[in-house]
């Protein structure tokens, strides 16, 4: 009989993709915590799946930056280092950025009701510097510009690297890593400039937000 070839292998690649969401969604959400080791052995007994699609979905996770791996030596879940913290916020502001001046115009009320909310969260988490929430949050939040900022490339640009950035700001002193005390009031300007629709000054507050070189007009 002729050979299957298309089913199976797009039955794999979904089953990659179930299993990179799984590992990634235990990764994030602490159920692996960093520097765990990640063998193929308790992973096949765990998700049900054979070595292959689980070799293909760590692959995926070391490129995302959320699992680290040394052939022959080890595979283990990625540990945040302080000094990356600051290029990671500042590449997710350079994405950041972009989509909030292009997400902006094309804002519902409604969509710009939940981003004001959202931001009001993030500022609540400032007074509290609570490191954790405040990036566990504003990923959230710039994930509703990215997902209204109607550029198919950035959206997916965005998908594919932004856990892996927002997973290395998971650092016990990013209090001090961040500019903390001027966050607020980039904040401020972000949710201003938001409700008036005024892209460009949201971007300003977005970019200035992520510690990237200014000068930024915020008002």
């Amino acid at each position: 009989m002729p050979i299957p070839v298309s089913p199976p292998a797009a039955e794999r690649q979904l089953l990659r993709d179930t299993v990179r969401s799984r590992i990634r969604d235990a990764i994030i959400d602490g159920t692996l915590e960093p520097g765990e080791r990640l063998h193929d052995d308790e992973l096949i007994a765990w998700l049900q799946v054979s070595r292959t699609p689980i070799r293909e979905a760590l692959g995926d996770l070391v490129r995302a930056g959320l699992v680290e791996m040394a052939p022959n030596r080890y595979t283990k879940v990625a540990t945040p280092k302080a000094e990356e913290a600051v290029e990671a916020v500042q590449t997710l502001g350079v994405l950041f950025a972009g989509a909030v001046r292009l997400a902006v115009p094309n804002l519902t009320p409604e969509v710009t009701d939940d981003i004001v909310r959202a931001i009001d969260v993030c500022l609540d988490d400032l007074a509290r510097e609570d490191g954790p929430a405040l990036n566990a949050h504003a990923v959230a939040l710039f994930s509703t510009y990215v997902e209204h900022c109607g550029n198919p490339a950035l959206v997916k640009v965005c998908s594919d690297v932004t856990d892996g950035l927002a997973y290395k700001l998971r650092v016990p002193n990013i209090v001090q890593v961040l500019h903390w005390d001027s966050m607020a009031t980039s904040f401020v300007a972000l949710r201003r400039a938001t409700e008036a629709g005024d892209p460009v000054a949201a971007e300003a507050a977005a970019a200035e937000l992520h510690a990237l070189p200014g000068p930024h007009t915020l008002t």
